[in-house]
């Protein structure tokens, strides 16, 4: 008996009124080649990886063979970018192809990025450059392995076509996988148009694919919406507690699922900076590390202000059943924050002092510029017997009297390995550093040399797990290999 080389689709976007998406194919590409295909992640969603590599299956990640039941969508929605109200984006460069269901029953959609122009791409070509779709591949891939919730890369594929940016760049696709896609931008659109039954198809939606047990509340949209503060005050503390910056934090790249998604100027900061901000059009800092969780509070405000027709016929009372749940968003997420932040120090988070060892060790970080991955990774390590960095990263002098106090806190504990290997369980020692990601790039864009990118993706799917082989991937950038700007991939 042979397996079918994809899972069938089941196109539930697909089945909405057509307001929300234009059917739209992918252009055909002339010549694909496949970069590489993500197994663990095929398996998972029911797709032989065998297949992804034979030619139908490159054809398949390029847009050029399209299965049978597949039922090709480019969606529409609006969006806050930079807080300039733009009233109708979209997919100008991807195509969701459809929805399948993994083996757990998890609904998917497959979705291809840069797969030519749509009535969305405005003046864009519709394409995606080969560094860009790299970028995205390696960095998910390491958010997934970090537990962060994220859109994942099934496969990537070159097109044999350049496109046009600054330069004459190499093009390429990206089968992006996500729960949805569907943004706060989506209910954003409707709700700039008045279009409240579509709203409620909207909704309807989300809390069955997303949030079925507030279908069963007294107010299912309140109970929806409150699951989608819980969810992004958990994601954006993940982002914090590991230096991640997301660098275009606009309400259309914020996902109902609770997602990271849309890896353009993204980085993780190097050495520990408060203010940092990679992004190159990002020139006021909007979205600087230190505002991700304000500015995750202000774009969870339009999606409620997007649904207060819905919340209640009575304008006051659907304000204050909205206020309620943004008002919840503040504290969950410094929950959120303060439970990860104490589980990176080993601290059980249960004396008066814990709050101030945190803020000085914060401190003490911004102002000798320490390294923020690698300060946390040495301290796990301190507080045991393993010395795994200590070659690569010591803290500077001035920790010691911080390393005292610190010390002092678990002078009195009986479970010190259960601690420490909570800790390197914590605190990874490999991320995706910018200088790292830039020269996989460039390796490949310059000497069509994929040997970099494809050893990154390797150890970043193992962050918590050093070797001393991988020495190399685990230090901060030298003098000259500093990456200070990204840039979006369109």
């Amino acid at each position: 008996m042979t397996h079918a080389p994809h899972p069938p689709f089941d196109n539930s976007y697909a089945r909405l009124p057509e307001s929300f998406y234009t059917r739209q194919h992918p252009q055909p590409v002339p010549a694909p080649e496949l970069i590489r295909v993500n197994h663990s992640l095929a398996d998972y969603l029911g797709f032989d990886p065998a297949w992804l590599e034979s030619e139908t299956g490159v054809g398949f990640i390029a847009g050029n063979y399209i299965p049978g039941d597949a039922d090709p969508v480019a969606t529409v929605y609006a969006g806050h970018q930079f807080g300039g109200w733009v009233p109708q984006l979209g997919d100008g460069r991807a195509i969701l192809l459809g929805e399948v269901i993994a083996r757990d029953g998890v609904r998917h959609d497959i979705q291809l990025k840069g797969s030519g122009r749509t009535p969305y791409s405005r003046a864009g070509d519709g394409r995606a450059p080969l560094g860009p779709v790299l970028r995205e591949y390696i960095v998910s891939e390491a958010m997934a392995a970090l537990g962060v919730p994220t859109t994942r890369a099934l496969g990537a594929v070159t097109t044999g076509q350049f496109v046009v940016r600054e330069d004459r760049l190499p093009g390429a696709v990206l089968a992006r996988v996500a729960q949805s896609h569907i943004r706060i931008g989506t209910f954003q659109y409707f709700a700039s148009k008045q279009d409240i039954d579509a709203l409620q198809t909207l909704v309807d939606h989300v809390i069955e694919r997303h949030y079925p047990r507030a279908a069963g509340a007294n107010e299912p949209l309140q109970a929806m919406l409150a699951g989608v503060v819980e969810r992004q005050a958990s994601l954006v503390a993940q982002w914090q507690l590991l230096g991640f910056i997301h660098g275009v934090m606009n309400t259309d790249n914020m996902l109902l699922s609770g997602e990271t998604v849309d890896y353009g100027p993204c980085a993780f900061m190097d050495g520990f900076d408060n203010n940092a901000v990679f992004s190159s059009i990002d020139h006021a800092g909007r979205y600087a590390y230190r505002n991700q969780v304000q500015i995750a509070h202000w774009n969870l405000a339009q999606l409620v202000q997007a649904l207060l027709p819905l919340l209640d016929d009575d304008q006051e009372r659907a304000v204050g059943k909205g206020q309620a749940v943004i008002d919840e968003f503040p504290g969950l997420v410094q929950a959120a924050y303060r439970n990860g932040i104490f589980r990176k120090l080993g601290l059980a988070g249960d004396e008066s002092g814990d709050v101030a060892l945190v803020q000085d060790l914060l401190e003490l970080m911004q102002q000798h510029g320490s390294d923020f991955t690698l300060t946390f990774r040495r301290l796990a390590e301190l507080a045991g017997t393993d010395e795994n960095t200590g070659e690569i990263f010591q803290l500077d002098a001035a920790f010691e009297p911080w390393l005292e106090r610190w010390r002092s806190r678990f002078a009195e504990s009986e479970d010190a390995a259960t601690r420490t290997s909570g800790m390197l369980r914590a605190n990874p020692v490999f991320i995706p550093r910018n200088h790292l990601v830039e020269e996989a790039i460039v390796a490949a864009e310059n000497d069509g040399d994929f040997a970099p990118f494809h050893a990154l993706v390797d150890v970043l799917a193992h962050p918590f797990d050093y070797d001393a082989n991988l020495e190399r991937y685990a230090r901060p950038p030298l003098p000259g290999q500093e990456v200070r700007q990204t840039f979006c991939g369109t």
